[in-house]
């Protein structure tokens, strides 16, 4: 399995859904602050946490709608 390449400036999912500005990174994990409501750390495991690295057009997307864009993944999710 092929994982995501984030560096620092990246955007990404993490596993809450949340889309997180990365600040770090290194090894397998990524360290952000989230473009949803600032919370950090967001750490995640490139390898463990289905990490997608996502554009700012995703992002200004699912700030429209965060509740059902997060319903919506939580469904995709689920179904794999």
């Amino acid at each position: 399995m092929e994982f995501p390449v984030i560096k620092p400036g990246d955007i990404y999912e993490d596993c809450a859904f949340h889309p997180v500005l990365c600040l770090e990174s290194y090894e397998d994990t990524v360290i952000g602050i989230s473009l949803i409501d600032a919370s950090a750390p967001r750490n995640c495991s490139l390898r463990h946490c289905g990490v997608v690295k996502l554009t700012l057009a995703d992002v200004i997307e699912i700030r429209r709608d965060f509740a059902g864009y997060v319903a919506r993944r939580e469904l995709e999710f689920n179904s794999e």
